[in-house]
Formats: C-alpha cells, sequence, structure tokens
C-alpha cells in the first residue's frame, strides 16, 4: 500500500483531535484524515497538524459547495503552509437532501459543479504562488479580481493535493480526469466494485485529459469490524450493519447495491426510512452483504486480511483510529503489515 490513513471519528471532540494524531503518528500511518461534520474540517485538520511534525493531513470530504472556493482556497493556502507541506484538500459533493436542507445551498448536479470547483482551486493557486492574472469563469464560479494588498503569499509547498469523495459514475470519472485522488464510501469500497466499477469509471476520466490512469490513486475506505478478540469484532460487526442499513436507505449509495444484484433491498431501507420505521432497517442487512461489505478479523489478522483484499485494486486504505489506545500497539502491527 502507498498510504494508510488513519479516520478521525467524525464525533472526536476538537479538544481531543491533537491527541488522536499524535497517536497516529506513533502507530506508522502515513496520514489522519479530518472529517468535516460535527467540527469543521479545517480546524480539526489544524489542531492534527498542530500535533505531529512527520505525517500527512487531510480533510476526508470537505463539503464544499456551501463554501465559495475563495473561503477554502484561502483556508487550504494557508494549512499548506503552516504543515510545511503536508496538507491535502479532500472535496465531497455531499447528498441532494443535505445540501438543501442542511446546508441552504441551491442543488446543482454534483460533477460539472465540482470541476468547475476544483479549477477554481488552481487558478487561485496559480495566482497567489505565480503571479498569474486570476480570470476564471465558468457557469457556476467566476474569479477576476486579486488585489495584490490582499493576495495570500507565495508559498514554499504550492503543489497541494486534492482528492475527491465520490460514488456515481460523473463524480468517480471527474476523479480520474483532473484530482490527485479519489477517497471511496464506506458503502461502496468492496474489493470487487472497486476493481469492476470505481477503477474503470476512473479511466474514463483520465482518457478525456490523456492523463495515466496512476495518476489518480484509489484509497479504499471500509468500515471495518476489528478488535483484540472474536466478542469485540463481533460487536462490532454488529454496530456496522446497523450503520450500513442507515446509509443504505439512501439511493445516492446504491452503486454497490446494484453491481450486486441487492437493489431491492435499498428500495425496501428506502420505504421503511420513509415510514419512520428505522428499527426495522438493521435486519435487511444480511451476512451476505456484511461479508462483501465490512472486513471483520481481530488485529491480528487484519492486516494479512486487508492486504489480500486490497493489494492491486487499492492505492492507499482508510482505517478508523483505534478508539483504546490499548490498541494502539496492535494497529501498528496492522499498519506495518499493510506497508510492507
Amino acid at each position: 500500500m502507498q498510504g494508510v490513513w488513519a479516520s478521525i471519528d467524525l464525533e472526536t471532540p476538537l479538544s481531543d483531535v491533537g491527541e488522536h494524531a499524535r497517536r497516529a503518528e506513533a502507530m506508522g500511518f502515513d496520514g489522519v484524515l479530518a472529517p468535516d461534520v460535527m467540527s469543521d474540517g479545517f480546524l480539526v485538520a489544524q489542531a492534527a497538524i498542530f500535533a505531529t511534525t512527520r505525517i500527512r493531513v487531510g480533510t476526508s470530504a470537505l463539503v464544499c459547495f456551501p463554501r465559495s472556493p475563495m473561503t477554502t482556497g484561502v483556508a487550504a493556502w494557508n494549512l499548506q503552509a503552516l504543515s510545511g507541506g503536508r496538507f491535502h484538500l479532500g472535496l465531497g459533493p455531499l447528498v441532494r437532501g443535505n445540501i438543501i436542507g442542511k446546508y441552504s445551498t441551491p442543488w446543482t448536479p454534483p460533477a460539472p459543479r465540482m470541476r468547475e470547483y476544483v479549477q477554481s482551486l488552481r487558478a487561485l493557486f496559480d495566482c497567489w504562488q505565480n503571479g498569474t492574472p486570476l480570470d476564471y469563469r465558468g457557469e457556476h464560479y467566476q474569479f477576476t479580481r486579486m488585489q495584490d494588498f490582499v493576495k495570500p503569499r507565495p508559498i514554499e509547498h504550492p503543489d497541494l493535493p486534492i482528492h475527491l469523495a465520490g460514488i456515481g459514475p460523473n463524480m468517480t470519472a471527474l476523479a480520474g480526469e483532473l484530482a490527485d485522488g479519489l477517497v471511496a464510501h464506506p458503502t461502496n469500497t468492496s474489493p470487487d466494485f472497486l476493481r469492476d466499477v470505481a477503477r474503470p469509471r476512473m479511466a474514463v476520466g483520465s482518457e478525456r485529459t490523456g492523463r495515466r490512469p496512476e495518476e489518480t490513486s484509489l484509497v479504499a475506505n471500509p468500515l471495518i469490524a476489528a478488535g483484540r478478540n472474536d466478542e469485540i469484532v463481533a460487536a462490532n460487526r454488529e454496530r456496522h450493519r446497523e450503520l450500513m442499513a442507515i446509509l443504505l436507505s439512501t439511493p445516492s449509495y446504491w452503486p454497490s447495491l446494484d453491481y450486486y444484484g441487492w437493489r431491492e433491498t435499498g428500495e425496501k431501507l428506502h420505504g421503511l426510512v420513509r415510514e419512520n420505521r428505522w428499527s426495522d432497517l438493521t435486519p435487511l442487512m444480511t451476512d451476505e452483504m456484511m461479508d462483501a461489505m465490512v472486513p471483520c478479523a481481530t488485529w491480528g489478522n487484519l492486516g494479512g486480511l486487508l492486504c489480500e483484499s486490497y493489494v492491486g485494486i487499492a492505492d492507499a486504505i482508510a482505517l478508523a483510529s483505534p478508539e483504546d489506545p490499548a490498541d494502539d500497539d496492535a494497529v501498528a502491527g496492522v499498519v506495518a503489515t499493510l506497508h510492507a
């Protein structure tokens, strides 16, 4: 694996992020991914940057459309300078219901808008680093004004990696077209799906711009049921069964269900949510579905399982940072196996 990332739990208080990042660095992870949910993703990333010296720090999927590319760009530029070139900007479109209802932001098809978002950012970075006149004109974004006295100054590491979160064919192809990486969603990150669906879609995008497919890294991002013994693994598997049932009630997350022939299950889950029958979701997640989508192993066996599943398919993988520091040594062994 080219990279092993530690995902910081979305419920982690901002005051605890630094300690989680320090532990991840000590365990040998290559980077940490900061959520943008209960705490602002840029603040989470900043806390992780201050707490570490070696590892990369990225936003896992910054909710970007409610933010102007200008505000996102300034924050990312500052964090890249602050970290000495260790920052990765991860962008995500989010589902329609949340964009409209949670963020009060107009909805448009995400792929064309995300293309302009990334192009805008790169035009801004070029302006700030090289003095290129700012003149980006798209359908969704136009940037033509940048006074010298408020322009961010050049930085030592201006090549700021941008990765996208995507599931559907258009966003996945867009990652291949112009991004440095694609971070898969936990509902659509099985080895079979990544090999047979995500990789070919990324190649479609690469062909549009004449890029080599290997210029866009693919990051597997599974929910993993792991622990120090079989009882803990089994308990975590059931906890993930409940979460996967909730996630897969959202039609945007159904590509994997279509791939495996389980779309009917997604439709049933969606119907139950519309009837407010949340307690009836979990039983629809069968053991067959869990076996395909959620790797399960004790810490001692997890590294081998993930290597067997993902090496040759994904370039990197994200693992949830362990909650209990008593598991850190065991997780360090998993990371070492993935690096081998």
